[in-house]
């Protein structure tokens, strides 16, 4: 059976390396600060200028002075810094972002993105998804694979307006773990209960099913 918004970031928080810069977008990708695994350290960086952000905070414990770039209560670890945004998109164009997760609505299989507008629909902005996507060394989206009329999100080329181009390294989604590359997207890891057949009549993109494929393992 396809996975959870949490099974889906505790996968993605397996690709966190000790000392890695990272900034999570909105959606699913926040909540990979809750499952960063034990002994991995990281900075966590929101676009709105935070350095340092914890996991979510318990019921009860929330401040308002604290959030993230969806505007979500957040959390800060010792040594965290606030500043301006100015600062943040500098820290963000000067490539010292090591990761970056972001949400998607649509991926193709050469590895543009488009996850800031839908034509027709009122939209606040495009917010710091550009400026991440130009400069970051390594995306990596947190999607669902199918829209809700099952249509497949990962495709031959994007139809929505374009984030970035050629820049999403892997997709994270509910069915499994796909790389991109040269040929396509090359499905690493299954999804448990879901079968290879339902991943390719869901994938409209160029599919490769790597020989190493195995089901997905996740943190604790």
């Amino acid at each position: 059976m396809a996975l959870n918004k949490e099974q889906i970031a505790q996968r993605i928080a397996l690709e966190l390396k000790d000392g890695f810069y990272v900034n999570l977008g909105i959606g699913i990708p926040t909540l990979v600060a809750n499952y960063i695994p034990q002994g991995v350290n990281v900075v966590l960086q929101s676009e709105n200028g935070l350095l340092g952000m914890g996991p979510f905070p318990l019921a009860g414990e929330e401040s308002a002075d604290l959030i993230n770039a969806g505007k979500q209560t957040v959390t800060t670890l010792p040594g965290s810094a606030i500043f301006d945004s100015a600062m943040s998109f500098g820290m963000i164009r000067a490539g010292k972002v090591d990761l970056t997760v972001l949400g998607a609505m649509e991926v193709a299989d050469n590895g543009d993105i488009a996850n800031w507008k839908i034509p027709g629909k009122m939209v606040k902005g495009m917010g710091g998804a550009m400026d991440l996507v130009a400069a970051a060394k390594n995306i990596i989206v947190a999607m669902q694979h199918t829209d809700k009329a099952g249509n497949s999100k990962l495709l031959p080329q994007c139809s929505l307006p374009i984030t970035g181009l050629q820049c999403v390294k892997k997709v994270v989604s509910d069915l499994g773990v796909f790389d991109i590359t040269d040929q396509g997207f090359v499905c690493i890891e299954y999804a448990p209960g879901v079968t290879i057949e339902e991943i390719k009549a869901k994938t409209a993109g160029r599919l490769t099913i790597a020989d190493s494929i195995h089901e997905m393992k996740f943190g604790e």
